[in-house]
Order: C-alpha cells, then sequence, then structure tokens
C-alpha cells in the first residue's frame, strides 16, 4: 500500500494547485465548452492537433473565428463548417491542413445526427481507443491520437489524451511514486486512468490539471 498512499499524497498536491477544474472538467463532459458550440469544439481539436501552445495560440484563435464566422450566423452547424471555403476560414487560422482536419471531422460528424451534439456524444460513446486508426475520425489525415482523444473527452468521455505536457507532468507524478513512467500512449492512456481513479480523481481531471 505504501505506493498507494504516496500516489495519492503526490496527485492531491498536484490537484490542489489548479482552481476551477471540476467544474471545467463537468461542463468538458456535458459538451458544453465553448458555449456548447460543437463547430467550436471541433475547430479547438483542429487548432490543436498542429501542436502550438493551447492557450496562447489556440484559444484566442477560436475565440477570433467564432466572432468571424459563428456569432454572425455564417457557420451555425456542423454542415456548415464541412461546407465552408477554405480560404475564407484561412483568414482566420492560415494553417490548410487544421482546416481540411476540421471539415472532414465536420462532415462525418454531421452524417451520425442533425443535432451536433447528439452527433458528437453517439460518436464519443462508440469510438474505440484500441481500435482508433480503424475509426472514420482516427482515419483522417492528421487526426493523431491525441486529437481523437480531445474530441472523445469533449463528447462526454472521461478519459485522458496522451499529448506531451499531460504526459510528461503523469510520468513525473509517476517517477516521485517511485514508479515506472509509460511511453507508450494506448498503455499511458490506460494507466493515466487507473492512477486518476485509484487517487479518487477522474481521467479528465488528472489530464486537464497537467
Amino acid at each position: 500500500m505504501f505506493h498507494y498512499n504516496l500516489l495519492k499524497r503526490i496527485v492531491d498536491d498536484y490537484m490542489q494547485k489548479v482552481s476551477g477544474l471540476e467544474e471545467h472538467c463537468d461542463r468538458c463532459l456535458k459538451t458544453e465548452r465553448w458555449g456548447g458550440s460543437v463547430v467550436l469544439m471541433v475547430v479547438d481539436a483542429a487548432f490543436t492537433s498542429i501542436g502550438l501552445n493551447y492557450f496562447t495560440a489556440v484559444v484566442p484563435k477560436v475565440e477570433e473565428f467564432n466572432e468571424k464566422f459563428v456569432e454572425n450566423g455564417r457557420i451555425i452547424n456542423l454542415k456548415e463548417l464541412a461546407k465552408a471555403d477554405i480560404n475564407e476560414l484561412r483568414k482566420v487560422w492560415r494553417n490548410k491542413r487544421s482546416w481540411i482536419i476540421a471539415k472532414e471531422i465536420a462532415s462525418y460528424l454531421s452524417t451520425l445526427s442533425e443535432d451536433d451534439r447528439s452527433a458528437l456524444r453517439a460518436w464519443a460513446r462508440n469510438a474505440s481507443l484500441e481500435k482508433w486508426r480503424e475509426d472514420p475520425i482516427g482515419r483522417i489525415k492528421g487526426v493523431g491520437l491525441i486529437t481523437f482523444q480531445y474530441l472523445r473527452m469533449m463528447g462526454g468521455v472521461d478519459t485522458v489524451m496522451p499529448d506531451k505536457i499531460v504526459k510528461k507532468v503523469v510520468n513525473e507524478i509517476l517517477e516521485k511514486a517511485g514508479l515506472e513512467p509509460v511511453n507508450d500512449d494506448i498503455k499511458f492512456i490506460k494507466r493515466a486512468e487507473e492512477i486518476a481513479l485509484e487517487c479518487g480523481y477522474k481521467p479528465i481531471e488528472l489530464c486537464w490539471m497537467t
């Protein structure tokens, strides 16, 4: 039991440094981030996929996209995002690959339901971590396991994404507790989920805490 107590103490210590975490994670699991706009969640995931800093690069650009396209009614749902003109979109975010990813995700999800939120949640619930590469979204060029997991989290699945910061912090916690770090992404996700639950947290809380 020594490891467990030590592990819990270390995780508690990290968790106490973050305010508003539970509320943020609950919003994420209820598919209520970005005011409940699935269009913005998909754009967020597509921007995040190229690995720039989330808070300084991605968030302001998603906000700008919201102002220029969503709030004025130009793009109100996934079907419209799927059909949007890439050259127009690039005025907000220059990276073409991000927009191709966003449009392909939107295109697939919009076939699942007329209601964007139901579509994302249905996909997330049925998507398999082990078979992620065979998934219609996992197969989209440029969608890696991080983007796949991020979308599942916004679709209500309590899990973790193997982002480099998440891995760095969780592996640091493991090492401080005298345990082995985990490099393989799928094994890492499962290990991080275990750690969170063992220590009395949701996996998504451990993920966002990092």
